[in-house]
């Protein structure tokens, strides 16, 4: 099978570069294989060599026979320029060709172009047919001879071809009898000066293959006629012509034409079947180019002036090729290539004959035993078959979105996804608005640096960041505050100052306070482990252990755990799990595990975290987990009001904020970045301020006191998520999409702003849904609709009519 290369050079020229080169292989049947993209550097030198060579090999040919019309110039792009030529020889030509040959290669194997250059040479074999189309408007890089690459030299069964930006199908409207011969219009047009009837006698030996109808010099309604009045398969043109702004034809002695003055003509027998045209004649880029515009599927032309010998000899073997069934491409290449024999009599006549192609069609084929053109690209007629074609790509699409729904879920489950996904959420908690206030329910004494250096001034006894006589002191001043209940989050695993009985009165007896301890890893044996206050009776020790995925971030929630045997703290429930059903208790609300086994406190249902729940796929799921919905703040410390131990204990507080700060939750906590280890990331810290990279624990656990609490009184939504099932559906459902967007779309543009439309639906969706507490699958979709539209592009296309196309779904 053929291979296809459409190499579309984009906006840019040879003096400014090429920004965006995109290449795109695929086969007959698969346009979109595969695309990369990279960029060519400015040539300037390439355009100057180019007009030099032009304007010489010109003036050589002057002295030949040239099927160009005598008054025509060339082109306006292209003038003669005396200035550049000061001795007409052999000899410079064939420098100018080797300077041109030698920039053209430099410019294709420059760095830039270098991503290109490599997919091409990895993913093509060398003995492959490959029709290699250059699509682009650029006059000047329409003219230049692409074939002297050396991508063509590695790829002797590749051949170039010149395509516009902008193409589409042609639109067919009937198709010649496949049991005809072939069917050839071929036009002679004036012959002065010129010797063509060698064209006539090489057609005319088809003439067992083809049905050949010859007009001679016609006038220009009698070639309208013909046109219009039967199907062709191939025009043919012979005599003068020449490019300046538009392709001019000489018809007769009298008479010279464009093709606009044909439009309609040319565009009926297109959509009637004529599927190439041949003008063997002098500089018929300007000709190919008012074809395309008509959606032509090929068109065979001369790139510059032409000398007799020159266009009767590519005629001559590129029929005999052609007409004995080898493909349009290959028999192009032999014949141009059987012309180097003549080169030293007339220079650069392998450089001459071109094919410019529609991409939208295939190129035909002349099957000598069926006498007949072969396209791949046929008209179907609306039969049963086309129904069964429709149906099974339904089926594929079906299919291959399940596989890749599967397979994504797959790869999910192992884990694979799970930092992806993890960031994506990260990503949704900061956007969400920061419009909620602070939690009334709380305060904060915070102990940083000036506090620590209050006591070491005081000269108190300190052997941690809070000493026993401060503490005491603190106690004592919060009465003021009847605080509801008090909450030490320091680590006080050493005995008490004796000094201080009243503290330890008080902590053995005052059921408001409660104290922390750290539950030691199983693995460690009790050695990372840290007691609770000896003091403080069992029934009010928590433990302090946060659950922090990879980097630290706490996402979760840990409520309950079973401590290890040996463990030195064995608190059964966290710290923030205490204080806020002490505080709920006192009014009347307890908490209960339900029939669905989670805890529930009042009314409200804390959902527990298991193995593979959303974007948690590889996690440790021990213990009673909940995912924790932080308040959405200006910055995550502002989740409570703050005052200093300093100023509480120096009497600073004004008694009218005291009376405001009654029947608190007090939390106790350190601040002090140099005296605790104890800070930890949060989902904003990517995107934080520098002092909110990383908060204080305190912090982290007045925002999990604050969602119990907010929850059971505020109804304050907790996060949730899909059951399995309904994410599996979900994900599906993005997978089918992806492909039905990919099979509909054929077009690399529109299919781009698609699939770019489908992801931004698909984020807009789960940040609406995120902030109604919804965690539903993001990546896993994303990834599924792109996969899936990679997949349906790479699949076998078979070929509908539009109104079956239409049945597709949208």
């Amino acid at each position: 099978m053929s291979r296809l290369v459409v190499l579309s050079l984009g906006q840019g020229n040879l003096e400014d570069g090429f920004p965006a080169v995109t290449v795109q292989l695929g086969e007959q049947n698969n346009f979109y294989g595969m695309k990369f993209t990279a960029s060519l550097p400015a040539a300037p030198e390439i355009s100057v060599i180019y007009r030099n060579w032009r304007s010489l090999y010109s003036l050589f040919h002057q002295r030949l026979g040239l099927r160009l019309n005598v008054e025509a110039e060339v082109d306006d792009d292209f003038e003669i320029e005396e200035a550049y030529i000061t001795n007409i020889s052999e000899v410079d030509l064939h420098d100018l060709c080797e300077q041109l040959d030698n920039s053209i290669n430099a410019w294709l194997n420059s760095t830039q172009f270098h991503k290109i250059d490599q997919q091409l040479r990895t993913q093509l074999e060398p003995s492959a047919e490959i029709r290699f189309i250059i699509e682009t408007n650029d006059n000047q890089l329409r003219h230049l001879p692409w074939h002297l690459w050396n991508f063509f030299t590695d790829y002797p069964r590749a051949e170039v071809a010149l395509s516009a930006a902008e193409y589409q199908q042609p639109n067919i409207i009937t198709v010649n009898s496949s049991e005809g011969k072939v069917k050839i219009l071929a036009i002679f047009g004036d012959s002065r000066g010129i010797e063509i009837s060698q064209d006539r006698n090489f057609l005319e030996e088809l003439s067992h293959q083809a049905e050949i109808e010859f007009l001679v010099e016609p006038s220009l309604n009698d070639l309208n006629d013909r046109l219009w009045k039967q199907s062709w398969d191939i025009l043919f043109f012979a005599g003068h012509s020449y490019t300046k702004e538009k392709g001019w034809l000489q018809l007769n002695q009298t008479d010279s034409l464009t093709l606009d003055q044909l439009k309609y003509a040319l565009t009926s027998a297109i959509a009637r079947g004529l599927k190439l045209a041949i003008f063997n004649s002098c500089d018929g880029l300007g000709l190919a180019q008012q074809l395309q515009s008509l959606q032509i599927p090929q068109v065979i032309v001369m790139r510059e002036p032409v000398p007799d010998l020159v266009a009767q000899k590519f005629l001559k073997y590129f029929l005999a090729e052609f007409s004995t069934g080898q493909s349009l491409y290959a028999a192009v290449r032999y014949a141009r290539e059987r012309l180097q024999g003549l080169e030293k009599e007339y220079p650069c006549a392998t450089w001459l004959p071109v094919i410019c192609q529609n991409p939208a069609v295939a190129p035909m084929i002349w099957s000598q035993s069926a006498k007949t053109i072969i396209s791949t690209q046929k008209e179907y007629k609306a039969t049963k078959s086309d129904e069964i074609r429709l149906q099974h790509t339904l089926s594929t699409l079906l299919i291959a979105s399940v596989l890749v729904g599967t397979l994504v879920m797959g790869v999910r489950y192992l884990g694979m996804l799970q930092p992806w996904e993890l960031q994506s959420y990260d990503h949704l908690m900061q956007l969400r608005s920061p419009d909620e206030k602070q939690d009334s329910r709380l305060l904060i004494v915070t102990i940083d640096e000036a506090d620590i250096q209050y006591q070491i001034q005081q000269k108190m006894n300190l052997r941690g960041s809070l000493s026993d006589q401060a503490f005491n002191q603190l106690l004592q001043k919060l009465d003021s505050y009847q605080p509801t209940t008090i909450g030490l989050d320091i680590y006080h695993d050493f005995p008490l100052d004796r000094k201080y009985p009243d503290l330890a009165n008080r902590l053995q007896h005052d059921d408001r306070l409660f104290a922390l301890c750290k539950v030691a890893a199983s693995i460690n044996k009790a050695q990372d482990g840290v007691p609770p206050p000896p003091q403080v009776p069992r029934q009010r020790h928590s433990f302090s252990d946060f659950v922090a995925d990879e980097g630290d971030i706490v996402r979760r929630q840990l409520l309950h755990l079973t401590p290890p045997a040996k463990s030195p703290c064995v608190a059964e429930f966290s710290f923030n799990f205490q204080l806020a059903q002490h505080y709920l208790k006192a009014q009347g609300i307890r908490w209960k595990i339900n029939s669905n086994k989670n805890l529930q406190i009042g009314d409200v249902e804390f959902k527990e975290l298991k193995s593979h729940t959303s974007g948690y796929q590889k996690f440790d799921a021990s213990g009673y987990q909940i995912l924790l919905n932080y308040r959405s703040l200006l910055s995550p410390q502002k989740i409570a009001r703050q005052v200093a131990l300093k100023d509480i204990l120096t009497d600073q507080i004004k008694p009218e904020l005291i009376e405001s700060l009654k029947n608190r939750i007090v939390l106790i906590g350190v601040t002090a970045s140099t005296s605790s280890s104890d800070y930890w990331k949060t989902p904003y810290t990517s995107n934080a301020a520098d002092n909110d990279k990383q908060i204080p624990g305190v912090f982290v656990q007045a925002h999990m006191i604050s969602q119990i609490l907010s929850a059971v009184l505020d109804k304050r939504p907790l996060l949730w998520w899909w059951s399995g099932w309904m994410e599996t559906l979900w994900i599906w459902g993005w997978s089918l999409l992806g492909g039905i967007i990919a099979w509909r779309i054929q077009q690399p543009l529109y299919l781009g702003l698609a699939i770019a439309t489908a992801l931004i639906a698909i984020f807009s969706i789960c940040f609406n849904i995120f902030t109604l507490a919804g965690w539903i699958p993001l990546v896993p979709s994303a990834l599924a609709l792109i996969v899936s539209a990679v997949i349906a592009k790479i699949l076998p296309r078979p070929l509908y009519k539009q109104k079956d196309v239409n049945k597709l779904p949208k």
